[in-house]
């Protein structure tokens, strides 16, 4: 018998997690979803699968989604953690309190959800975490100062995160999207970019799906840009 692929996303009420959401449930997964605006149950539901109102920054919430995947079908075969963008402006009139929200939603998030599900994915032969970046990971921008320095964290975290947990076959992935259509356009931003145009939410989806894959299964702890060519970093 086919064993049923489901997938946990965290931070997926809308934006580019509602719609890896949509993808993944169009792939074949079952669907569950935490999100702090009570969105992401509706779309769970229209998915055919659960959600739960909470948040990323706690640990329980993350624990509840997770309990409640298991609980339903035995087992975790992927998550995705989705964060939305932090404080901007000048560095110092960005306080402590704003610092540490960023590390709390940006770098915490992914630890959180890493800690919950691993012994799940352990258990039950593997599994593919993938946490939706940004494109200013490497390359830092003013406009996302602090979402930035968290992800470079983040970076990190997934490399020594891959490394550890490759014996138990459990991948851990980073999607850095550039500009994407679930923001308004901004044409001064678009002219940044040599493509020419903002992404759509639905070619970030593409490359989660490819993570969530078995045709991803060789991929792990790795930083992938997909941002029309934004970053010049080679």
């Amino acid at each position: 018998m086919t064993r049923e692929k489901v997938a946990v996303l965290i931070g997926a009420g809308s934006g580019m997690g509602a719609n890896a959401a949509r993808r993944l449930a169009a792939d074949g997964f079952k669907i569950a979803i935490l999100s702090h605006s009570g969105k992401g149950e509706t779309l769970a539901e229209e998915l055919g699968g659960f959600g739960i109102t909470g948040t990323n920054r706690s640990a329980e919430d993350i624990g509840r989604v997770c309990a409640g995947a298991v609980d339903r079908w035995g087992h975790i075969d992927a998550v995705v953690n989705s964060a939305g963008h932090g404080a901007s402006g000048p560095l110092s009139a960005i306080d402590d309190a704003d610092w540490h929200d960023a590390l709390e939603v940006y770098l915490l998030n992914v630890v959180r959800a890493a800690r919950a599900v691993t012994p799940i994915m352990a258990e039950h032969g593997g599994g593919s975490i993938i946490n939706i970046s940004s494109f200013a990971t490497f390359e830092p921008d003013h406009d996302f100062p602090t979402s930035g320095v968290m992800r470079a964290a983040l970076a990190n975290f997934t490399k020594l995160f891959s490394d550890e947990n490759a014996r138990h076959n459990i991948r851990m992935n980073n999607v850095l999207p550039g500009f994407i259509d679930t923001f308004d356009v901004d044409p001064a931003r678009e002219r940044r970019v040599p493509l020419g145009r903002y992404g759509r939410a639905e070619e970030v989806s593409s490359l989660i799906a490819f993570l969530a894959s078995p045709e991803g299964s060789y991929m792990t702890g790795q930083n992938l840009r997909i941002d029309g060519g934004l970053t010049r970093s080679v």
